[in-house]
């Protein structure tokens, strides 16, 4: 199965992917890869423009690749706010899309408490974004105490 999982930033995306998927799951992470390309000491949430575009060219390899095992294996996939023509391929994949939401304001609080600054400006497009989305699934509670 694949599941797509939505949500602003500092939402618990990755802390809903650690409460379910198993070990031999697949985890398609744009911060983990970022992480996992970036020089010693690099911080959790490092968005190094070149870093980033390295890890994003990783992703959509790791998603062509991934989707092919959905049968065999659970893929997660964090995207955080997909495009109409993204969901539409989901869709096709027979993916179940799941949108993290502790709600605004505590996904505010958790982005000025732990994230950088320019991440508020994509936490409020992705709640402007949300209403057209057509996103099925909600999940409203907190992944973990914060």
């Amino acid at each position: 199965m694949l599941y797509v999982v939505t949500g602003p930033p500092a939402a618990g995306k990755s802390s809903w992917i650690q409460a379910r998927a198993r070990p031999t799951d697949i985890v398609i992470d744009l911060d983990r890869i970022t992480v996992a390309l970036s020089g010693p000491g690099a911080p959790q949430w490092n968005q190094d423009k070149l870093l980033v575009a390295v890890a994003q060219r990783a992703r959509f390899a790791a998603i062509d690749e991934a989707v092919k095992h959905r049968e065999e294996t659970d893929v997660y996939l964090i995207h955080t706010m997909p495009s109409g023509k993204a969901l539409a391929r989901y869709e096709r994949l027979g993916a179940r899309v799941v949108a993290v939401d502790p709600g605004r304001e505590v996904v505010m609080q958790r982005i000025r408490d732990m994230r950088a600054e320019g991440m508020v400006a994509v936490a409020t497009r992705w709640y402007r974004h949300q209403g057209k989305a057509g996103v099925p699934t909600v999940d409203r509670q907190s992944s973990r105490s914060w």
